[in-house]
């Protein structure tokens, strides 16, 4: 059965103009919400993806990394947050709408996990979601996977087992 948020944070990312933001700590989006990514960016929006260094779940954050490529190569940038875990669900459209709950974009979130959220369109909240993404992103706490070099953040015992993750289907 499919989730009641896809079709609404799927309408929000297609019908943005300038920007959006999603900070979620499980981004393994299906493939029509990837599609809807990469078409916003070749659009020219600001696409901004924030994902933690750090998971609960190794398999995950190979998973999540595993789309780094694709999303870079569209435009899009990512960066991983460093300070902590990281665990908020947000999405940010064009300085006005925001969503924040319980819901990642991933398949467990999509079939399997009961889950809450809210698209509220206000602009006053969406730019003060907006700013804190914003400073989770700065250079202090999160690396720019386009500008810095991933593996400087991280040892070689775990660079190898995540390769070796992203090998299993």
């Amino acid at each position: 059965r499919p989730h009641r948020h896809r079709p609404n944070y799927r309408a929000a990312i297609a019908g943005a103009d300038e920007r959006i933001w999603i900070t979620c700590p499980y981004l393994v989006p299906d493939e029509a919400t990837l599609l809807a990514i990469r078409s916003a960016a070749h659009r020219g929006v600001d696409v901004r993806l924030l994902v933690p260094i750090r998971g609960d779940s190794r398999l995950v954050a190979a998973a999540v990394r595993s789309y780094y490529d694709d999303w870079l190569a569209c435009g899009a940038r990512v960066f991983e947050y460093r300070p902590a875990m990281l665990h908020a669900k947000t999405m940010v459209v064009d300085s006005k709408t925001v969503y924040i709950g319980t819901f990642n974009f991933d398949p467990r979130s999509e079939n399997l996990n009961t889950e809450v959220g809210a698209i509220i369109h206000d602009e006053a909240l969406a730019r003060a979601v907006e700013a804190s993404i914003e400073t989770d992103m700065a250079p202090g706490n999160s690396w720019d996977a386009a500008r810095d070099d991933p593996d400087q953040h991280v040892s070689l015992a775990k660079r190898g087992k995540v390769r070796f993750y992203q090998l299993l289907p």
